[in-house]
Parts: C-alpha cells; structure tokens; sequence
C-alpha cells in the first residue's frame, strides 16, 4: 500500500506486530498482544513529532545551521525556527527504497547526494527485525562513498509507551549520569552532573514532570530506558550502546509516549565536534538499538 508515508509494510513475530513506513525509513507502530509499545502514527497522515523517523546525517540540532568542517563554513537549511535551528537531519521527509521485505526483516535503503551545506556523499541502510522474545532490532548504516571524509551522526525518534497510558502515570528509568545544560534556544552550555527532575538512574514517577534532555555517561557495555505503568501489562523498553539519549516527554504527542533517541553525538556536535563521527572515504558506521515489551509480573 502506498500513502503520503511510502510504503507501508508489516512484521510480525509472535505477539509483536510493526508497521514500518518508507518515508523516513519510519517507525509507524509496534505492538505487543496489541498494546501499543510505541506511539505510532496513521500513514495517511503526516506525523507530529518526528514520530519514529530516522535521523541521519545528524540527529538533534546544528545552532543556526550553520557548522565549520574541513576549513570550510556549510549552512544547511533551519527547519526549525523557533530555536533557528537544523533539526534531525537530511532523510526524514526521503521516501527511501524498499531493498527487500519478509515477515520478520525489512530493509530500507537511500543515497544522501552531495548537496549545498552537507557536500558529502554517504548510503544510508535501515534494518528493522522483528523477534518473538528480542523485539524489535534497528540498525542504521552509513557509508561515505565519497572521496573526503564526512561528519556523521545518526539516531531515531521512537516514542515509548504504555499502551498509550499518559506519561504522568508512568515511572520513566534512565540511566545517564551527565546531562547536558542548554540555553532559551536548546543550544548546549555545558555538561553537569544529573540531579533533582533530572537524576532518573532509578525509576522515577513521571508526574507533570517535563523532560527534554540529552543525557550521557552512561553505562558501559550498553544500557535501557524503560516506561512502566502500575496498569499496563507490560513496560516499554530501549536498549543501545549509543553514548547519549535524548529523553522527551512527549508534549507533541499530548504526552501519551516519551522519546527515547540513542545518538551516536550530542546536540550541535557539528560545532562542538563532540563525539562527532568523521567517516573516511569507504567507511560505515552502525547503530543499533532494540524495543521489547516486558511482561508485567
């Protein structure tokens, strides 16, 4: 089926079923024994919130869009002008190639051409697999086809949720140490020690608490974000290895999801270069995450 989203294609693996759509090489839905897992969106309509999109070749922001690589200043277009900001990258809004399509994998593929403000040349491949006890996999790959090297950073933008539960009646858990401080703008200031709202290393209750952060010294060998309502037969839970996560409590989404985004860098990291991802002519780099339902005991 085609819509304003690209194709619309469906995995299923035990009690999960996904609906994965091409436009973005985006996360439309994810169910467990169908509750909602994720906020998902209609494909017939545009999603609000970046609802499940895949950010490459930057996730987050570029303060003014504007950013110095290579001895030479690029600007890139402000998407977002409240902030006066380049938000979440160059493929949200690419209807990307189905590669190939089974019950249980998708693969989602594009060309980023070389373009004023980002003169690089990278493919980008999406993998969604769907397992009955894993959940749902996501790996983002790119490789610079180019002939110089390319700045790079990627992540997605998946709600989780409690069968869409309001987020003031859930407990959020995430794991960073440090979070990092931003201006009026959302512009990075400085990295400190997480406390108060902010600390949520042990499950804390949402409330009207509100939350749009990126967070990172986190825990080595990997970590997960979890959601839990006393009501929902399950929680909702990201797992990535990623050194940061963008936590969001879902305003644009009336609060019934809180974005969960692994990032390979910060905000801004086109300026600041912080864990910037420079790749070399032929290199890749991958993310991957994964979404599960746990079973309420």
């Amino acid at each position: 089926m085609i819509t304003p989203e690209g194709d619309v294609l469906t995995l299923t693996a035990g009690d999960y079923r996904a609906t994965v759509v091409s436009v973005g090489a985006g996360l439309a839905g994810l169910t467990w024994r169908g509750g909602h897992v994720v906020v998902g969106h209609d494909p017939g309509e545009l999603p609000v919130g970046y609802l499940g999109k895949t950010l490459v070749p930057w996730p987050n922001r570029i303060a003014d869009g504007r950013y110095e690589f290579g001895g030479e200043t690029h600007e890139v277009p402000v998407n977002e002008h409240e902030t006066n900001a380049a938000l979440h990258g160059l493929a949200c809004w690419v209807d990307w190639d189905v590669a190939s399509a089974t019950d249980e994998k998708i693969t989602l593929t594009t060309d980023l051409a070389p373009r004023y403000g980002y003169p690089f040349w990278l493919r980008s491949t999406v993998t969604y697999r769907l397992d009955a006890e894993a959940g749902l996999t996501v790996s983002i790959t790119s490789t610079n086809l180019g002939d110089v090297p390319a700045p790079y950073g990627a992540s997605s933008h998946p709600y989780l949720s409690c069968d869409l539960a309001p987020v003031d009646e859930c407990t959020l858990t995430a794991p960073g140490a440090r979070v990092l401080e931003v201006d009026e703008r959302l512009r990075p200031v400085g990295l400190r020690d997480v406390g108060g709202d902010l600390d949520l290393r042990e499950p804390r209750p949402l409330g009207a608490r509100r939350v749009d952060h990126a967070f990172t010294a986190l825990p080595d060998g990997g970590w997960a974000v979890t959601l839990a309502h006393p009501g929902a037969p399950f929680s909702a839970r990201m797992t990535a290895d990623a050194p940061w996560v963008q936590v969001y409590s879902g305003e644009k989404v009336d609060r019934r999801g809180v974005a969960v985004e692994p990032m390979t860098c910060p905000p801004d990291a086109f300026n600041s270069g912080t864990d910037l991802v420079v790749l070399a002519p032929g290199e890749a780099h991958t993310l991957t995450m994964r979404i599960d339902a746990v079973p309420t005991a």
